[in-house]
């Protein structure tokens, strides 16, 4: 069961017109990403931002860490509107952001969204110049913020003072509990600075990212119970391959059912020349997984037996996903509802018919020694049986003629 409550928190508007995502209230959660390429290089920048927004990614984040990096921001958001990708482009900042947010106005004009680590500027300092400087710039560009607070460059005069208060009490608290107290605090007290600054609680949003599951889970649960700004979760440093997505979906997944979460990330670590856009796949998995939001239409396959000593259906399983992925930039401009279709691809007759009659189109494959037939079903009714060498193409006909007659109905009952 999907998660029945979302916690309360205040709706902020990242971008501009009709291309404008709105993060928090009752919106739907959005996926974001970041890219990895030197932002410098625009032509690089431009295509990996293009390719994660076609992958869809809601938000994309580049780094703007230099004088080269932030003259190269306007001509990339430029060059993505020339194409039609008018994904809203966020600048993520550390150390001196103030400098190039003062310096080059026109890049703090182009990017629809700033970050800022406080860990990295000089808020809990003696002063909070460059925090106010940025937060000022914001507020003169109308542009929200992300305060994202990170326990790798947490303040450490706020650890320290509040590990040397704890130390004083009666029961002192362990350690971690202190450092997961601070990373809210921090994130807490940097938000009513910014408020302080003239920056709206609606251009307001919050990050505790953490790299462990149950750190994760627990600082989001503090930082949850005490504010209602929008909120974005992610683990810092996911991880590479499998324990990445795994960790991510543990985290995430309980957060997101708590209602907890306004939008996510999966900071994956790529393999080397590995598709940054896998990111923004396992997001959109893990939102369809809970029932959150619906991306593209979902596959279900077996995972195979010694029935199924043939990879014909490992194989068609994973041509029709890739074939449904690749349709949906075309079908979600056509078909309304699409993305919630189900398609199930069995390699027996254990559970193969059952299943294909539960989903809205599915084929139950022969496995060993069995009859080499593949009926195929449409909403729970036996349509046809497949045989021979052209059940994958005949059955992607079947597939493209049930989306154009059930979701082209759809839309034109919408107009």
């Amino acid at each position: 069961m999907p998660a029945t409550s979302r916690r309360r928190s205040v709706a902020v508007r990242i971008g501009r017109g009709k291309d404008a995502v709105t993060v928090g209230g009752n919106n739907p959660i959005v996926v974001q990403s970041m890219t990895n390429t030197d932002t410098a290089d625009t032509p690089a920048t431009v295509n990996q931002v293009m390719a994660l927004a076609k992958a869809g990614s809601e938000l994309v984040r580049v780094t703007v860490n230099t004088e080269e990096a932030a003259r190269a921001v306007p001509k990339i958001v430029e060059t993505l509107e020339k194409f039609g990708c008018r994904v809203p482009v966020i600048g993520d900042f550390h150390y001196n952001g103030h400098i190039l947010l003062k310096k080059h106005p026109e890049m703090a004009r182009a990017l629809a969204k700033y970050r800022i680590n406080p860990g990295n500027v000089n808020i809990g300092k003696k002063h909070d110049d460059n925090f106010r400087t940025m937060i000022e710039a914001a507020v003169e560009y109308d542009r929200p913020v992300r305060i994202g607070v990170n326990w790798g460059s947490l303040d450490s005069a706020l650890l320290t003072r509040m590990m040397d208060e704890n130390n004083q009490l009666a029961e002192p608290l362990d350690a971690r509990t202190v450092t997961l107290r601070a990373i809210v605090v921090s994130a807490l007290e940097s938000a009513k600075a910014a408020e302080r600054y003239g920056l709206g609680r609606d251009h307001i949003i919050l990050s505790a990212k953490v790299s462990g599951v149950q750190d994760l889970i627990d600082v989001y649960r503090m930082l949850a119970a005490e504010c209602d700004y929008a909120l974005h979760l992610g683990l810092t440093e996911a991880g590479l391959g499998s324990k990445g997505i795994v960790a991510t979906t543990a985290a995430l997944g309980v957060l997101l059912q708590e209602g907890i979460g306004d939008t996510i990330r999966a900071s994956l670590t790529p393999m080397p020349n590995g598709d940054r856009t896998e990111e923004v796949i396992v997001s959109q998995q893990i939102l369809q997984a809970l029932e959150l939001r619906s991306f593209t239409p979902q596959v279900t396959a077996c995972p195979g037996c010694g029935r199924t000593t043939s990879t014909f259906f490992q194989d068609m399983a994973d041509q029709i996903q890739t074939y449904l992925r690749e349709q949906m930039p075309v079908w979600k401009e056509s078909y309304a509802g699409v993305e919630e279709m189900k398609v199930a691809v069995m390699g027996c007759v254990v559970n193969g018919p059952g299943e294909s009659k539960h989903a809205n189109l599915g084929i139950s494959l022969p496995g060993t020694f069995e009859e080499p037939v593949a009926p195929v079903y449409v909403d729970g009714k036996l349509k046809c049986t497949l045989r021979g060498e052209r059940i994958v193409e005949e059955f992607i006909g079947i597939l493209n003629d049930y989306v154009g007659r059930t979701y082209a109905e759809k839309v034109l009952a919408a107009n």
